[in-house]
This record gives structure tokens, sequence and C-alpha cells, in this order.
């Protein structure tokens, strides 16, 4: 027994060396770039003053893939775990925790005399007992860096009396004596290992979750003719405290392939969570981005519901990701923080927009009223209705990314939409409200000729229908409206009123049909009337 004792202490010995000739540094945050979905590009700096192991408690969880060193000084980079002095937050493991403190324990249940004893380390599982072949891990709670107890599990004491294992489950409360302001508890920590007479400072870089920014906009409508664009950016920290650190925003669409997957470096990480992981259908963006505010930079739609081809001025070079600055700023976890960061000034339009939408499917044939669905912005029907809007370019120096965007008409709010990817310079039409004082009917009617053409596609029988459509609208308003009117439709265009733009869209690549949609701008006098009429042929599926 005597042996055994000895054997153990000279394992703690050589223990506590190990740790003593690591060395704690700290390893602040230099700078952070943010993306809207939830994950940000952190750069931080370790000082290097000589060879040894450089130890860093605060680790991060960086995504797989993303986290390098740089600097001319080799080192070796090595995930573990320590035991180290924590604050008291939310208890967790009492057998870690309070290891070596004497505590007393008062049971639920009555007669259970009261306990006290000092509480024993026991040994860290290894092996098979902590790690088995088809990659799990003990089902241990690792939140706020402890493990948290069991039901039924044992906390051991050495008393007077001997080794006492009490069910933890049966525990009413404890009393611990000179508890004072901290615990032990068991964390990850990082060990740079450095050799040679290497000093200087190495940079670590890596793709995290925990901060991010949301983008806002305001719309200020001075007069009939210019308005004033202003951004904000509000960012919220839930990553570390940051102390005078350079922050950015990113705008752009990144394409993250990793981004939901934790690198094998962090000590919350096992193999079966990281292969289940990597067999998760791919997130690009991952994070928080999987909302509309981010994912709606995916439809390419750069300027605004209604689309546009008006050319942008020339900007930026490589990459469509913008980093703009925010300056240096310290931040505490927790924290939120909104600063402006461009304006500018453009002429606009008023204008009243109306798409009427294609209800025709990929087969040329009309889709049932359940069958059809509206295109819809923030939740809202966008098509078949008419809108207020204003036309503008966009004058701030850099592109506008999807955003909150609200809108002041001569100091009174006049709505809040969203605002789509519209590059410097580029003209981008943003809807305010409904028109409800601008009444719109469109209908069609197919040709009921019994001599109708029979066409076959890959196999497929087709009817060649004519179909002849009628647009009308009127101004119940007092003033003069600018009207733009979008009729999309499936077919070729045989002939329309008032000679229309027409243009295809990318649609059509699905459909035995093309996809075309005719653009009409009109000015509708305040009481006036107007009916538009057109007509195209379409290939309809028997």
């Amino acid at each position: 027994m005597r042996f055994a004792t000895l054997a153990t202490a000279a394992v703690l010995l050589a223990g506590c060396a190990a740790m003593a000739d690591e060395a704690k540094v700290d390893c602040p945050i230099q700078s952070v770039a943010m993306f809207k979905n939830g994950l940000a590009i952190v750069h931080r700096t370790v000082a290097i003053t000589g060879a040894g192991v450089y130890r860093i408690e605060d680790v991060p969880t960086p995504v797989h893939g993303t986290f390098w060193i740089d600097g001319n000084i080799p080192v070796d980079v090595q995930s573990t775990s320590r035991e180290v002095d924590a604050p008291v937050t939310t208890p967790g493991d009492p057998q870690q925790e309070l290891v070596g403190k004497q505590v007393t324990i008062h049971f639920k249940q009555a007669g259970v005399p009261v306990t006290t004893g000092r509480v024993v380390q026991l040994a860290k599982a290894s092996g098979d007992a902590a790690w088995n072949r088809v990659y799990e891990q003990p089902q241990y709670n690792l939140a706020y860096g402890g493990v948290l107890a069991l039901s039924g599990r044992m906390l051991v004491l050495d008393t007077t009396g001997g080794r006492v294992y009490a069910d933890s489950s049966e525990i009413a409360f404890m009393e611990v004596e000179n508890a004072g302001a901290t615990v032990r508890q068991r964390r990850g920590v990082l060990l740079f290992t450095a050799t040679g007479n290497a000093r200087g400072t190495i940079q670590i870089s890596y793709l995290t979750k925990g901060i991010a920014w949301a983008p806002g906009y305001r719309v200020e409508l001075r007069d009939d003719k210019t308005l004033t664009l202003k951004q904000q950016a509000v960012v919220k920290n839930e990553l570390a405290d940051i102390k005078d650190a350079e922050l950015s925003v990113i705008s752009g669409y990144p394409s993250i392939r990793f981004a939901g997957v934790v690198s094998p470096l962090s000590q919350t990480q096992t193999w079966a969570d990281f292969f289940a992981q990597l067999s998760a259908a791919p997130s690009e963006i991952g994070g928080v981005g999987s909302n509309n505010l981010v994912m709606a930079q995916q439809a390419g739609n750069s300027a605004g519901p209604s689309g546009g081809d008006i050319p942008a001025a020339p900007v930026g070079e490589g990459v469509d990701l913008h980093y703009e600055s925010i300056g240096k700023r310290t931040m505490a976890e927790g924290d939120s923080l909104m600063v402006p960061v461009a304006q500018g000034d453009a002429t606009y339009e008023r204008i009243v927009e109306w798409t009427v939408a294609d209800r025709r499917n990929e087969f040329g044939a009309l889709q049932r009223q359940n069958e059809y669905q509206p295109r819809q912005i923030d939740g809202m029907e966008d098509e078949d209705q008419p809108w207020d809007a204003v036309k503008f370019k966009n004058p701030l120096p850099f592109a506008m990314t999807t955003g909150a965007a609200m809108i002041l008409d001569n100091g009174r709010f006049a709505g809040q939409r969203m605002s789509f990817w519209v590059n410097s310079g580029e003209e981008t039409t943003l809807h305010i409200t409904k028109a409800l004082s601008i009444r719109t009917h469109a209908e069609e009617q197919e040709s009921q000729d019994p001599d109708r053409a029979l066409i076959y596609i890959g196999g497929n029988q087709y009817r060649k229908v004519s179909v002849k459509g009628e647009l009308t609208v009127n101004n119940h308003r007092k003033e003069d409206v600018n009207l733009v009117i979008r009729r999309r439709f499936s077919g070729d265009l045989v002939k329309a009123d008032e000679n229309p733009k027409l243009t295809l869209r990318e649609e059509g690549v699905y459909s035995v049909n093309r996809r075309g949609e005719l653009l009409w701008t009109i000015p509708l006098k305040s009481g006036e009337e107007k009916k538009l009429t057109y007509e195209y042929t379409v290939l309809v599926s028997n």
C-alpha cells in the first residue's frame, strides 16, 4: 500500500512539474471580421520569448480547416485539458470542482445522518473506459466548462470513519468550508511548443461562431427629387471579451463548405460528432445564415424585388466580398454595438409597380389556385398587387448588402422592407407599401379553336394555344403617378399594346416554353383608367 501511495505521488509530482514548465500567456484578439451569418474571422497573437511551452486557456472553437498559425517561428500546437481555478458560475461536478475541500452533506431522506468529509480526487478515465472504437465518448455534459453530475452518480468523500460514497441524487444541499471565489475545473487549453532561440510573435487566425452583424438602412425622402441613404451596423458579441480590436463587417455571399463542422482540434469535438457533421447535408454559409436576411442573396436579385439590368459603376477587384472597417472597439462578451457605416445622397423617382405573375407550370398548363405560390418578400405577397416604390441608384462607395430598410417620407415613417444586394451606382427599386388607391385587374382567355396544332417534344404531345390578355388600371388618387407594369408569361409573344420591353427570364431553362416578361412604363393621370392588351402562344401538355 505504501509503495502504491509513493508511486501515485511520483506521478502527481511529475504532472505538476510538467505544468510548471508551461508558461501561461495571453492571446489577445487583434481583429475580427464578421459575416452576417454568425461566423467571423478572428486574428490573435501570442508572444514567444524563447524555447518552451506556452499555454493559453481561452481556447477557440474553430471551423474545420480554418485554424492556421502565421509567423517565422515554427511551433507545434497541442489541444489538451488542465485543472484550472475558475470563477464559480453554474454549479458543475462537485467531485471535480471541490477536490480537497471539506464538505458537509445534508440528505433529502429523513433519518440519514449528516456526513462530513474531504472530497476525493478521482483518476481520469482512460482507454476503453473513456473512448470506444466506434468513436463515442461517455455522455458527460460539458456545459459551462465542467462535467455535470449524472443522476445517481456517487460523490466520494474521505471521512474520519473511512471512505463514503454518497448518491448525488439523494443530496439536499452541501456546506463547503473555506469555499473561496474559485473552484477547480478541467478545461481545454492550447499548448504552443517552440524550440531553439525563437523569439517574436505568432499570429493565430481561424473562423468561428459567436459574433456577427446585422445591417440596417434608412432611406430619407427629403423632397420630390432627392433622398439620403444611411447605413448602420449592429454588432452582437457572444464570442469573448474584446479590447481595442479592429472590427470589420463583411458584405457578400460567403462560401464556407465546412461551416457546420467543428475542428477536431477543439476539446469539445469528438470523432463521432466530427464524422456526423461531415456526413450532414452541406450548408455553405452555416450558422444563423439560414434565415431570409442572409439567404436572400442567393436569388441573384441584385436590383431589388423588380430586378434590373442597368449597369453599375465598376468598383473593387477580386471576389465579391467587401470588408468595411468600423474601427477599433472594446466590447465585453454579451455586449451589443450600433455604429454608423456610411451615407450618401441620390436622386430618385416615385413609381407604382405592378407585377402580374405567370401562373403556368413547366408544361404550359395553368396551375390551380392551391398549387400556385406567389413570390413573397418579408412574408408578404409581392406579385399581383401594386406597390408604391422608389427607384434610385446606390450612392454609397460600396455595395448595399441584403438587410432591413426603413423609408421615411418628409420625416414620417412610410414603411420597412428588405433591401437586396445592390452594387455601387446600380439602380434598384425599393417597395414601400401597397398602393391601395391604384386598382388593378388582369385576365386572360385561351383560344377555343378546335383545329389547334399538335406538337411532339421528347415523346410528349403538346397543344399550341393562343392566349389573349388584358390589363386594367385605375388611378383613384388626386395626383398623377408613374406606373411600371411587369407581365410575366410562358410562350412566344405575338403582339402587345404600346410596345412594351420584352425580356427572357431564366426560369425558362426548366420549361418546355420560354419564359418572358413584358415591361410597360406609362404615366397614369389622376382619375384615369388604362387598358393594355397582349397576345401570345403557348405549348400546353395533353
